[in-house]
């Protein structure tokens, strides 16, 4: 079968012919339909984000048709349409056992430490399998998988409460997520920020204030927009030590900052005046569970998430028009989402 695939740190993908992967008895088979190309794999692809044994089948978000299952698997048969949970994991060790197999003593995630979705299938765990409901297309199943995914799993990390307010910097496919779920929650007021004018146009359809960093300080904006008070959430899905220090500032009293973005460089907080005197918090979040996944799909089916404007892009599985992608995301441009469609 055809793979796009990393065969060494820093240069270009490439399409190589790979053997049909054997299906194990707790495995399943699944023909690749969608598979979206996140920002991560952009780290992945410069180094930025260690992976494992090269060479490499990228892409972990991603849905398709179970074609076979193994000898064991019960809940799910051929001709289902599903999506794939990237996390591998053990299910015993204590950080499985308590519901955080984000953190699993064993886990591997598809398309960094195993072959992913870049391809015209591959095998995972049945664990993993989650439905896809009829209402909701194999694109917008794929990117379900992990940028709405992580932005949920941010929101519930910052306990969002409704009547608050949240400000999302970077209004990508995870921003994006980020404002529609945040309304969700029951935000009262969004800001979305970011430098690209007509992706603060598509936030602002999705109901969020526009904030252009481009043209003004977000966080002098922000703080004359909430009269002084900063907002209760922050999320920064970027990965730039500029934008994770001003979602730190723009912070009020009992403020949580969530950290999303990746980056290799520091950041700078002024521990008394920005976190200990207002009691703020800054927040880690790491992928996301599989138990967020019934409600999250579940809005989406009754459009409480809506991803037409997001996915608005999507290229054959070619290693040239893939690796135009990642160099567009690289240079943090390109559209909001796009996605590989074998």
């Amino acid at each position: 079968m055809k793979a796009v695939r990393l065969v060494e740190i820093g240069l270009p993908l490439q399409m190589q012919d790979v053997p049909l992967p054997g299906v194990g008895a707790d495995d399943v088979l699944v023909r690749v339909k969608a598979a979206g190309i996140c920002h991560s794999d952009v780290h992945y692809r410069a180094g930025t984000s260690p992976v494992g044994a090269l060479p490499l089948t990228p892409g972990h978000e991603i849905a398709g048709v179970v074609e076979q299952v193994g000898a064991a698997v019960t809940r799910v048969r051929p001709g289902d349409r599903v999506c794939l949970h990237y996390l591998v994991t053990c299910g015993h060790c204590v950080y499985c056992v308590r519901g955080h197999e984000q953190f699993c003593v064993e886990g591997q995630m598809l398309g960094k430490h195993r072959d992913g979705g870049y391809a015209e299938a591959l095998v995972a765990p049945a664990r993993g399998v989650i439905p896809l409901p009829d209402g909701v297309s194999f694109e917008h199943g794929a990117v379900l998988m992990c940028s709405s995914a992580t932005s949920f799993h941010a929101l519930r990390k910052a306990r969002l409460l409704p009547g608050e307010s949240v400000a999302v910097f970077g209004a990508g496919g995870l921003g994006m997520s980020a404002i529609q779920l945040a309304r969700a929650f029951g935000a009262l007021d969004v800001y979305a920020v970011d430098i690209n004018a007509e992706k603060l146009k598509v936030a602002e359809r999705y109901g969020a204030i526009p904030v252009n960093a481009a043209t003004a300080d977000p966080v002098a904006e922000i703080e004359r927009m909430t009269d002084g008070l900063g907002v209760d959430v922050a999320l920064e899905v970027i990965g730039l030590p500029q934008t994770i220090r001003q979602a730190v500032q723009v912070l009020g009293v009992f403020g949580r900052a969530v950290l999303v973005g990746i980056t290799d460089q520091p950041s700078e907080v002024y521990s008394y005046w920005e976190v200990i005197g207002k009691e703020a918090e800054i927040i880690g979040c790491s992928d996301h569970l599989l138990q967020e996944f019934p409600l999250l799909l579940e809005w989406t089916r009754r459009g409480k998430l809506d991803l037409s404007e997001i996915v608005v892009r999507s290229v054959p599985l070619e290693a040239t028009a893939i690796n135009g992608v990642l160099d567009a995301l690289e240079s943090f441009g390109g559209d909001v989402r796009t996605v590989i469609t074998p």
